[in-house]
């Protein structure tokens, strides 16, 4: 039994089989939770993750390596988001003005209050390096991280808690301030939370989706471009 258990926690089955299920599980609960936008099926997953990882005594890191190719994924399931932005390309074409305009000062200040505020209170610049990209998606995220240094763990915590607020803050400031244009909308919501608002962007509506996917995607260009170079300059 016990190098039946041994073999069992050596085998990439048990990460791979830990992740779907979780998955699954955090979709289902949140279905009938009744969809609430504080809560996501992703932040669900991940907990339920992490349970699971404690009762079974695997190692992060070994489950990390197990998942490797999981991972990998992320960068088709990004590019396949290339489809909602073609059905959508004449929404997109007729707001290029205004959407260059903004998404610079948008991306760079996404970046810039998480970092200050570490700054401020005294954190060091490995964990400056893990904030930093918190609003990229993650294949670009790991990317970035990769160049500026930095813990992957904390880069990815920081990711799912910025994904899950910025939908929360999203959601309630449009309402707040009669705020119904979906382009609007889904164009903050991929800008702000990245693949966690993008997926509820889609929940809104295709032309919200499609403006989401924009968002997250040309944050993560300018990030990936941008954000090495000036943390060099400024010399972290």
């Amino acid at each position: 039994m016990n190098e039946w258990h041994a073999s069992l926690l050596n085998s990439p089955i048990l990460a791979i089989a830990l992740t779907l299920a979780a998955y699954l599980g955090g979709v289902r609960l949140f279905e009938r939770l009744g969809r609430p936008s504080w809560c996501p099926a992703v932040l669900i997953g991940a907990l339920l993750t992490a349970t699971g990882l404690w009762l079974l005594g695997l190692p992060y890191p070994d489950y990390q390596r197990d998942v490797a190719w999981l991972t990998l994924l992320l960068g088709p399931v990004t590019v396949a988001l290339a489809v909602p932005l073609y059905q959508q390309r004449q929404h997109i074409f007729a707001l290029w003005k205004p959407i260059l305009c903004c998404l610079p000062l948008a991306a760079a200040l996404a970046a810039l209050y998480a970092v200050v505020i570490a700054w401020l209170l005294g954190a060091p610049p490995p964990v400056l390096a893990s904030l930093a990209p918190k609003s990229v998606t993650a294949p670009l995220a790991i990317g970035i991280q990769e160049q500026i240094g930095g813990s992957p763990s904390l880069m990815l915590g920081g990711l799912l808690i910025t994904g899950v607020m910025a939908t929360l803050f999203v959601t309630w400031l449009a309402r707040l301030f009669k705020i119904s244009d979906p382009r609007l909308i889904g164009f903050a919501l991929g800008v702000n939370g990245h693949a966690i608002g993008t997926v509820r962007a889609f929940e809104l509506g295709p032309t919200a989706g499609a403006f989401a996917s924009l968002g997250m995607s040309l944050t993560g260009v300018f990030s990936a471009l941008f954000l090495p170079l000036v943390w060099r300059l400024f010399g972290f």
